[in-house]
């Protein structure tokens, strides 16, 4: 019999989904606040709050992300498997990555607490993992993700992409010629990670057999009346899961 599925496997999709924005957009406001963009409408002080705003949201949303794909009975997600990269069952690599993810996210959150006793350049050398577990997360989302062919994740992933490559593109060019070397490699780095997804998308996620090549679980034996227990996704004939 075939079961529908489950308000926790809707609430995994819809808060990735939420975190990748919001992520987004902490990166970007990061970037702004790093070059320290003040006008009259936008003073400082006001994307220091959206910025820290913003990245609280991410990990609220996403704490949400992991707690329901773990209640899921869907696949066997571990809070284990949620903190620790690369030891589930469930496609290892990209859900592992999910785990980096949010283990820098919460190492920037703390440090961020506790920035007074660290000192500014622990503090500011700490910070820059937001940086890295932007494009972490994305390749995560992008990997595990049920979504990744639907319209609306391709905009929220390339939009996404888009929008930190203009704000580092922007950081790159403004107060050029100052820490050139910086410059450069900040510059080389983002526009060598969209040009490796443009590679790797479309023999990736968009690919065909892309649920086996990336570890999804065979589906689960005929049951003693011979009877096969379908998944409880509407759709696929083999299951991915966001």
């Amino acid at each position: 019999m075939t079961v529908g599925p489950s308000a926790y496997w809707y609430l995994t999709r819809a808060t990735g989904g939420v975190a990748i924005i919001l992520l987004t957009a902490s990166v970007a406001l990061g970037v702004l606040d790093v070059a320290r963009v003040t006008t009259k409408r936008m003073p400082r002080f006001i994307v220091d709050g959206a910025h820290r705003t913003t990245s609280l949201l991410a990990v609220a949303f996403l704490a949400v992300h992991i707690l329901t794909a773990v209640l899921d009975t869907f696949v066997s997600i571990t809070l284990v498997d949620a903190v620790v990269p690369f030891v589930g069952n469930y496609r290892p690599f990209w859900l592992g990555l999910g785990a980096v993810a949010f283990d820098l996210l919460i190492a920037l959150i703390f440090t961020s607490l506790v920035r007074r006793f660290l000192g500014h350049r622990t503090w500011r050398a700490t910070h820059w993992l937001a940086y890295a577990c932007w494009p972490i997360a994305l390749l995560h989302g992008l990997g595990t993700g049920s979504d990744t062919k639907s319209i609306w994740m391709l905009a929220i992933s390339l939009g996404g992409l888009a929008v930190v490559l203009v704000a580092v593109c922007w950081r790159a060019i403004v107060g050029w010629p100052t820490r050139p070397g910086l410059r450069l490699g900040a510059l080389g780095g983002a526009i060598g990670f969209a040009f490796g997804m443009a590679l790797w998308l479309p023999q990736g996620p968009l690919g065909p057999d892309w649920a086996e090549r990336s570890g999804t679980p065979s589906p689960a034996p005929a049951t003693s009346t011979g009877s096969v227990v379908a998944p409880h996704r509407p759709s696929d004939s083999v299951v991915e899961r966001a």
